[in-house]
């Protein structure tokens, strides 16, 4: 009988556990969005990332003013923001197996929605769609 009450305490601190980091995962999500919305244009990054600074350097050239947040300079909420970030641009169960993950950053979001990282902010450069998703967001007056 103690046995058994044992492994029930047992799971109930695991199941606590699970609920806790489920909380703190959507806490993160939610400071994401929060951050996210914070401007017409926020760039996540990091310091050392050359292809995060492509991204910046085009919207600087662009003339938009992007919110940056430099991850790597943030510690332990940098490394959840990354981790959050990383699930957000995963391509999810139907996604193919054979691709390899995404950088983690950058990550663009334009008018408090998800653009995407690097391949897709270059990509709507390309086929003309970023500028007038950049002035449809108010990052733009032009």
């Amino acid at each position: 009988m103690l046995r058994m009450q044992q492994q029930v305490e047992g799971a109930l601190v695991v199941g606590g556990m699970a609920e806790a980091e489920e909380h703190q995962e959507a806490a993160v999500y939610e400071r994401v969005a929060r951050m996210a919305g914070g401007n017409a244009v926020v760039v996540f990054s990091a310091s050392g990332c050359c292809m995060c600074h492509v991204v910046k350097r085009l919207l600087l050239g662009l003339g938009v003013g992007p919110t940056v947040y430099e991850l790597d300079q943030m510690g332990g909420a940098g490394r959840d923001i990354q981790a959050a970030l990383a699930q957000l641009l995963s391509p999810g169960p139907g996604g193919g197996g054979h691709h390899q993950q995404a950088p983690a950053v950058p990550v663009v979001f334009v008018g408090g929605r998800l653009l995407g990282g690097v391949e897709k902010v270059m990509a709507c450069h390309i086929n003309g769609t970023l500028v007038p998703l950049l002035k449809e967001a108010g990052a733009l007056w032009l």
